[in-house]
């Protein structure tokens, strides 16, 4: 029996993952986007409400990365010309570093592939979902996306062909993020960053990188301790963020795995083996950003292996 309408669930991300540049990503519970779609009149995807936007994302599926997405996949399966109408609602805050653009393009397409039951799967419909998305900062990388969408921890080892892989995840793998409420734009904390890096940097980066995916296959806690350090994007970001360096200090004393901030930021997360670790960074957090007069949201979280899903 054909569908009427969905209602899909594509969760928030924390990108790069200090040590992974545009190529690491985890799926987190909590934030995320509710994309509702159903059969229309008219001819054509049409997006006919966007809630929790505050009146800043545009209707036009054009423009707007949910509906992107989901136009690209009515383009390859031929089917434009279906009457379709979208609602959006997001349920997390943009311009967060949390992945609130790839969440929109991969719940906009996954809505459309479970609506019209094409058969697809999600790693065949992953290619539009970072299609829609780049609309939002113009670069091609599935960091966000690809966690959204495939649920875990994602390592792509090549983004121009989406050679995307989920990592295992150890047993006791937590993360907390912490979001401040300032923003920051992918576009603007992209522009910061040096086009050029030194060697040492690179061999470091490298190790780290290696040493945390031993790391989370060995469910080695203390080479993932060890690894967790950003030497190149990390110092060049994080004066974009209110009191980074004292809440990264705060949660390193009270035993995290690792520090560093979230996608483009302003948010920031850190990994922990346990859940007291995690509510300890958390009350460190509430006073540290209180005494500041800064307003915060923070979410604890095992690692999302589920990404979208039907509801």
């Amino acid at each position: 029996m054909a569908r009427e309408a969905v209602k899909v669930w594509a969760p928030a991300t924390v990108a790069n993952v200090a040590v992974g540049y545009d190529i690491l990503g985890f799926a987190i519970n909590g934030p995320g986007d509710e994309i509702i779609l159903k059969k229309g009149t008219e001819r054509g995807l049409k997006i006919v409400e966007i809630t929790g936007a505050k009146g800043k994302l545009p209707l036009d599926p054009m423009k707007n990365t949910a509906g992107y997405s989901a136009l690209k996949l009515l383009e390859y399966l031929g089917a434009t010309d279906e009457p379709l109408e979208m609602t959006i609602r997001k349920k997390m805050p943009f311009g967060s570093g949390l992945g609130s653009s790839a969440a929109s393009a991969v719940g906009g397409v996954f809505a459309v592939n479970e609506l019209l039951k094409t058969g697809l799967s999600k790693r065949d419909i992953l290619h539009f979902a970072v299609e829609g998305e780049k609309i939002a900062d113009g670069a091609w990388h599935a960091d966000n996306v690809a966690p959204s969408l495939l649920g875990g921890m994602t390592l792509i080892r090549d983004n121009d062909t989406l050679d995307v892989h989920k990592l295992y995840i150890p047993k006791g793998l937590q993360a907390v993020v912490i979001y401040p409420n300032v923003e920051v734009l992918t576009k603007d904390s992209r522009a910061v960053l040096s086009n050029t890096l030194n060697l040492d940097q690179h061999i470091k980066q490298s190790g780290n990188l290696g040493g945390f995916i031993i790391g989370m296959y060995n469910s080695d806690f203390d080479l993932i301790q060890r690894s967790l350090e950003d030497v190149i994007i990390e110092p060049q970001r994080a004066a974009l963020i209110p009191y980074f360096y004292e809440m990264k200090e705060a949660s390193l004393s009270h035993g995290a795995l690792g520090f560093s901030i979230s996608g483009a930021g302003p948010s920031m997360f850190a990994l922990c083996n346990n859940s007291l670790i995690a509510e300890k960074i958390i009350e460190s957090a509430n006073q540290i950003y209180s005494d500041k007069k800064i307003r915060i949201k923070t979410f604890h979280s095992d690692i999302n292996n589920e990404g979208a899903y039907l509801f």
